[in-house]
């Protein structure tokens, strides 16, 4: 009896990673996007359809630590001097958006269905709000999260989530239900959430950033991911319970961590996990999705989620208008945002506990929403070529924030001497290092040092080297291997890759590798102190090149044969061993 009760969640994984595979590899190769395949995935299996997985309630519960997951790394790439700087776009622009889009879609509910005006403003004002989950990954997709264009679009979702308790307060004071308990107040609820704000912010900066600094000075990368895990968790279970938004409590915690040294450590970590949970979030909406309730009024269904698309579109395209976007890219913004959001679903719920609308309208509405959400990618790809030309109109993209051209792996003696000389190039420069002591005496300094590893591919893609001219290696040891360096070059093909070894040892070990330079820390060094010893016994500086060309063509000689013959006593005859006043008699040297 035990093994068949244990084999429904292993039998339900094995359907859900399988069907997702199938359906989002097959969206991907259409160019459709993986969203849309998540749900229609999602919708095969659900209970409306083939019915080969049921509860979508309780899974959508689990899989909405997907959202969670993922405005906590949307927080670790927005500094607090950031988000200052966006204050205008999320509380003008933002602002403006949820009530403009939720006033008017309540207004075409009202007057053009049977609903009450209290039942039309429950289900209006959450159709004014997008779907997060929908949205950023499309434009981090498109590398335009960090454009002045993501950051409007951003905004816009950063306010709406905020909007959550003001809706929640909303649909409470228009309570029908006589046995629904009364929650707090509006102004109560705000307070609360300053307050657990406040809270959150402190816990950063006196616990978190301890406890991660604890873990990188022992060394368990293990540990970091949970810990990673530990404090998305926390900080949504502090909002939940009471009764804030989870990905708030998660935004602001990542917000809180985006100025420290573990920021491209914890999004490496928390990266894999958000994919998965977020993938299983959209299949959970596939399968919520009542396929009677659209077979029974398919007209009004689709009649709504046309009219909801097309208010959401034009109200923010005039706001767009208006906050002087040009017109393509307030069209742009109009249509990516014009689609329901999954915080629908928990007020619609909320709205038929509260005897404002019936189970009914909630799951009918429900389904509208997941429409609208399909309707998404098909009109930017629809609208691609209205949009995008002519090129010369185009909102071009900005430089991020926090973005550099360069990634300086390992901060040590030699790295540090790299970064300043690039530095002084006037090249932006991101540094990362392993060692804890290090990155706090370069802060002492002035210097901002990340910590990870940077022999992971991962890491690197969060530090940005998908948008670096160069990554210089300057890291101790044998952790250079020519594979690391041949998928670095495969992951990041744009990057010309540098790269420091200790000696020539180290140059052998990399001879095929795909690098644009590799210097031996020891030669040139070594050439200088010879150099200033020969001008110490006043040899003529003449003298002192020749000398040095001496060195270089023979140690050259020696790399090319011990290169070709892997043997490191190679041609060892080319090694100078005979006295100066020798060499010069002969003239060889």
């Amino acid at each position: 009896m035990e093994q068949h009760a244990q084999a429904f969640p292993l039998q339900d994984g094995f359907l859900l990673l399988g069907t997702a595979l199938v359906f989002v590899l097959l969206f991907r190769r259409l160019g459709l996007g993986a969203t849309l395949g998540y749900l229609l995935a999602g919708a095969v299996l659900g209970p409306y359809a083939l019915d080969l997985i049921g509860d979508p309630e309780g899974k959508i519960g689990i899989a909405e630590l997907g959202i969670t997951l993922l405005l906590f790394i949307v927080g670790l790439e927005l500094a607090p001097r950031r988000l200052w700087r966006m204050r205008h776009e999320i509380f003008g622009l933002g602002l403006a958006q949820v009530a403009l889009c939720g006033l008017a879609v309540s207004a075409v509910i009202y007057f053009f269905t049977p609903f009450t005006i209290e039942a039309s403003l429950a289900l209006g004002l959450p159709l004014g709000l997008s779907s997060t989950a929908q949205v950023l990954p499309m434009l981090q997709s498109a590398g335009r999260l960090h454009s002045p264009f993501g950051e409007r679009s951003f905004a816009i979702l950063l306010l709406q989530d905020l909007s959550i308790i003001p809706l929640i307060t909303i649909i409470a004071a228009m309570n029908r239900n006589p046995h629904l308990p009364e929650g707090p107040p509006g102004w109560q609820l705000a307070l609360i959430t300053v307050f657990a704000i406040a809270g959150l912010i402190a816990a950063g900066r006196f616990v978190i950033r301890p406890l991660f600094r604890l873990i990188g000075n022992l060394g368990e990368r293990e540990m970091f991911v949970f810990a990673a895990l530990f404090t998305v968790i926390a900080a949504a279970a502090l909002m939940q319970a009471l009764g804030l938004s989870t990905a708030l409590g998660a935004f602001i915690a990542g917000v809180m961590l985006a100025d420290s040294p573990y920021r491209h450590e914890l999004e490496a970590d928390v990266e894999p996990f958000r994919s998965i949970l977020l993938g299983l979030f959209f299949m959970s909406v596939g399968m919520m999705l009542d396929l009677s309730a659209i077979a029974e009024r398919p007209l009004f269904v689709a009649a709504m989620a046309l009219a909801l698309i097309a208010v959401k579109a034009t109200v923010i395209f005039s706001l767009g208008l208006l906050f002087r976007m040009n017109w393509r890219s307030a069209l742009a913004l109009g249509l990516l945002l014009s689609q329901g959001g999954e915080f629908g679903f928990v007020l619609f719920a909320q709205a038929a506990d509260a005897w404002l609308i019936r189970p009914e309208a909630a799951s009918l509405f429900g389904a509208i929403v997941t429409l609208s959400m399909v309707a998404t990618p098909f009109l930017m790809m629809a609208t691609r070529r209205i949009r995008e030309m002519p090129a010369a109109d185009e909102e071009r993209e900005g430089p991020r924030v926090d973005g550099a051209n360069a990634l300086v792996v390992g901060y040590g003696r030699f790295g540090q001497t790299v970064a300043q000389i690039l530095i002084a190039a006037k090249i932006e420069v991101t540094l990362i290092d392993t060692d804890i002591e290090m990155i706090d005496v370069a802060s002492g300094f002035g210097a901002k040092v990340y910590f990870g590893d940077g022999t992971r591919i991962d890491l690197l893609r969060q530090a940005g080297a998908g948008e670096a001219q160069l990554i210089v290696f300057c890291i101790d040891g044998d952790q250079l291997t020519e594979p690391f360096l041949h998928a670095v070059r495969a992951a990041f093909p744009k990057a010309q890759i540098h790269a420091r070894v200790f000696d020539r040892r180290g140059l052998l070990r990399l001879k095929d590798a795909p690098v644009k330079s590799v210097v031996r820390e020891v030669m040139e060094s070594a050439i200088v102190l010879a150099r200033n010893a020969l001008k110490g016994l006043s040899v003529s500086l003449e003298d002192i090149e020749k000398a040095e060309a001496t060195y270089r063509a023979r140690d050259k000689e020696r790399l090319s044969l011990q290169y070709q013959t892997g043997d490191l006593r190679a041609a060892h005859d080319r090694i100078l061993t005979q006295p100066v006043r020798a060499a010069r008699q002969d003239g060889t040297e």
